[in-house]
């Protein structure tokens, strides 16, 4: 018997992404739609003979059994807390919370009401699951190096995406929530008590730098948050962390890099996560053992097949009690470690911003 599902949101990710991956998947049937905007009610009542509707308190657990929430992350808590109090279980696209103190609030009420799962489209990939494979034959791990690189990958000045009350952040929000989530795949979640990071703006409001690929709702503000996020990062596990997240750069490709060290060698894969054309040709997954370097098999899958593999098993984990909980146990070290990063750099900037004693 396939899920009752209705999908919050209809702006690219809702409309594009998750609505042709519902309903074509055999475990959901799309019986709802929500958005505050009209015009995008009526295209996609149009478009589909789906009810749609303009908030979210038209929606009952009678007739709804899962809410796929894909709103700006502004509302992410405030949606996903709505539904979930009133019993409906929700899967929420990343990042999932903006603050600590928004995790409490669904963890509240994902207690009294439905279940919460993540949307966690990295580690569904074929070549991260390789990597992963690969690290118990590293000894014990020492450091990895995380980066999602673009060459010119910058959201529309103006959308939400670039507005830091509406995205909580730019490219740490955007890209780093995928690196650390999927950090937490490989070695799994830990807190990092140590957190040194600096931001920077050089690209985002400059045209050039769009990316040309992305359909992000136009906007007339200027960009208030950084482009690119540079940190180094420790775990609780002792395990020291190099993160980059960039939305430009003076790259030639879009490159998502994972290395790993170990006592017992190195593993490095090169990937381009996400939808952009501009990417590496293929995944290569590499591992180096005293000087010898060797180049490990990967699938060849099609671009965001992660998505679906997510939808494939998610009736299974809504079935499942255990997982109640699951999502902002994960979510916590990773909010918790955003919000330390973004404390850094703003001590970063002040102390720039102090003229030195001549």
């Amino acid at each position: 018997m396939s899920l009752r599902v209705a999908l919050v949101g209809l702006g690219w990710a809702g409309r594009e992404l998750w609505s042709p991956l519902l309903r074509e998947h055999a475990d959901f049937e799309v019986v709802a739609a929500v958005d505050a905007d009209q015009a995008s009610r009526t295209a996609f009542r149009e478009a589909t003979g789906v009810a749609v509707h303009a908030a979210v308190d038209a929606l009952s657990p009678r007739t709804v059994d899962l809410a796929v929430v894909a709103v700006p992350n502004y509302l992410h808590a405030e949606v996903a807390g709505a539904l979930l109090a009133t019993g409906i279980s929700v899967f929420l696209e990343k990042p999932v919370c903006l603050t600590a103190a928004e995790a409490d609030t669904l963890a509240a009420a994902e207690r009294s009401g439905g279940m919460l799962l993540a949307g966690s489209a990295a580690r569904y990939r074929g070549d991260v699951a390789a990597l992963r494979q690969v690290i118990p034959e590293l000894g014990d791990i020492r450091h990895v190096d995380l980066g999602w690189v673009r060459a010119r990958g910058v959201p529309r000045a103006g959308g939400w995406f670039t507005r830091r009350d509406k995205a909580g952040g730019g490219a740490l929000f955007d890209l780093g929530w995928h690196l650390l989530d999927t950090l937490a795949f490989l070695l799994g979640p830990v807190r990092f008590p140590q957190v040194v990071g600096v931001t920077s703006d050089d690209f985002v409001n400059a045209g050039a730098w769009r990316a040309a690929w992305r359909r992000d709702e136009p906007g007339a503000d200027a960009a208030d948050v950084e482009d690119t996020a540079r940190g180094f990062l420790v775990r609780d596990d002792g395990v020291s962390v190099s993160l980059r997240a960039s939305w430009a750069s003076h790259a030639a490709r879009d490159v998502s890099s994972i290395l790993v060290e170990g006592t017992a060698g190195t593993a490095e894969l090169r990937c381009t996560f996400g939808f952009s054309p501009n990417r590496d040709p293929e995944p290569v997954l590499t591992v180096t053992r005293e000087g010898t370097t060797t180049r490990l098999p990967v699938p060849a899958e099609p671009i965001g097949v992660e998505y679906r593999r997510q939808l494939d098993g998610l009736a299974a984990l809504l079935a499942d009690p255990d997982n109640r909980g699951r999502a902002i146990t994960e979510a916590r070290p990773i909010v918790r470690m955003i919000e330390s990063f973004y404390a850094s750099a703003r001590s970063a900037r002040a102390r720039r911003a102090v003229p030195a004693y001549q």
